[in-house]
């Protein structure tokens, strides 16, 4: 299984080199086309895009040029990117627009992205239902009919939204259930969990869905720690992936170098994933 794990394991963009104004996570301007060369010469496979709501038609991968350049970094460096996660939404997601026009605009980014997204191969758009765009109950049946309306471009191009998102287990796959399921699905990040609370073993009744996760720790109502120094129970997650042989993307979106030493932290925390699936599989 630990060959499987390296062959899909990625970063999310921007947590390997330093940011613009300490940002813990946004597109990384100044150091985007680096990342891959640095990807690359570490043995990572993968990388995860991300498109901020800041300057949103600049990001590359919504122009011609922009996504030549990727596509050249991608073959040169041989990184895949098959996710990409929709920071652009948390910030201004369409359900919490009250101005149609503004709801409009936030829907058509989202349909952008999409377009844009599948002219690179990228299958899995990440939908953040979390933070600023935490799904409260009164707006589920509009958040439903409303993001269903965009199935037949996923359809045609073969791609597959997942939320990422703070419900609990048994609400989140009564949720996903109520979507046609070979368009959408679940990103699961494993550090979430552990800050709202919730028990892995009651999570995997939804894990079916899961097609992309985030690998982060944090402490309990808290933030984001190195890996096995928050609350997140590391341990049972590898025994029951590698029991069930799950075979979607891993992407280290874990805490950033307080000094600067992002790559090293990235490492530390590849290593001590790495050492679990070890010890589990030399236990098996």
């Amino acid at each position: 299984y630990q060959k499987l794990f390296l062959s899909k394991l990625g970063v999310m963009q921007g947590r390997i080199v330093n940011q613009e104004r300490m940002k813990i996570q946004s597109f990384p301007w100044n150091n985007w086309e680096k990342e891959f060369k640095i990807l690359n010469q570490n043995k990572f496979n993968l990388l995860e895009w991300t498109v901020d709501n800041e300057k949103f038609f600049k990001n590359p991968i919504n122009s011609k040029k922009g996504r030549r350049k990727i596509n050249k970094l991608k073959k040169n460096y041989k990184i895949k990117i098959n996710s990409l996660t929709t920071d652009f939404f948390m910030e201004k997601p369409f359900f919490k627009e009250k101005v149609k026009k503004n709801m409009s605009i936030c829907f058509k980014k989202l349909k952008t992205i999409l377009m844009n997204a599948n002219k690179i191969k990228i299958k899995f758009i990440i939908v953040p239902l979390v933070d600023n765009s935490s799904l409260k109950k009164n707006k589920i049946d509009f958040f439903i009919k409303k993001i269903s309306k965009i199935k037949n471009i996923l359809r045609i191009n073969k791609q597959m939204i997942l939320f990422e998102s703070d419900f609990a287990p048994k609400v989140l796959l009564k949720f996903i259930k109520r979507f046609d399921t070979r368009f959408f699905g679940i990103n699961y990040d494993t550090g979430n969990s552990a800050s709202l609370g919730y028990k892995f073993e009651n999570e995997i009744i939804y894990f079916k869905f899961v097609k992309n996760i985030h690998l982060k720790d944090r402490l309990y109502n808290g933030e984001t720690k190195r890996l096995g120094e928050g609350d997140f129970n590391f341990k049972k997650f590898i025994s029951f992936i590698i029991r069930n042989k799950y075979k979607g993307n891993f992407i280290f979106q874990t805490a950033r170098s307080k000094y600067n030493k992002h790559l090293e932290e990235i490492i530390i925390n590849k290593n001590y994933i790495i050492r679990l699936i070890s010890n589990k599989m030399d236990c098996s």
